[in-house]
């Protein structure tokens, strides 16, 4: 699921599933030039996607934005006996914009 939010246009969130990578590099490059910083966020088996787009969007399409911070954790999903731990990642990227010339 691609679902972007912005606020002010000051960051945006990626939330990454099981669509292509290159799906989400699109998502992410648009993002960022719509927005300061842009999140990718994944839990569970979609943690290794989200390393791949953003390593995809450093390299091959935007060589000026830099990981700012890398965020890992676990949430608790389901009740009961069915209760399991499942791990998240929220990566934050930036882009290094050169101030206007006048």
């Amino acid at each position: 699921m691609i679902n972007a939010w912005t606020s002010m246009s000051k960051y945006e969130n990626i939330y990454v599933g099981s669509k292509p990578i290159l799906n989400y590099v699109t998502a992410v490059v648009t993002a960022l030039q719509r927005a300061d910083s842009v999140k990718v966020m994944a839990r569970g088996r979609a943690i290794s996607s989200a390393i791949d787009i953003v390593e995809v969007t450093k390299r091959s399409f935007m060589t000026d934005i830099s990981v700012d911070d890398i965020s890992i954790g676990t949430e608790r999903l389901g009740e009961g006996n069915d209760a399991r731990n499942v791990s998240t990642i929220a990566i934050t990227l930036s882009r290094h914009r050169e101030p206007e010339k006048k």
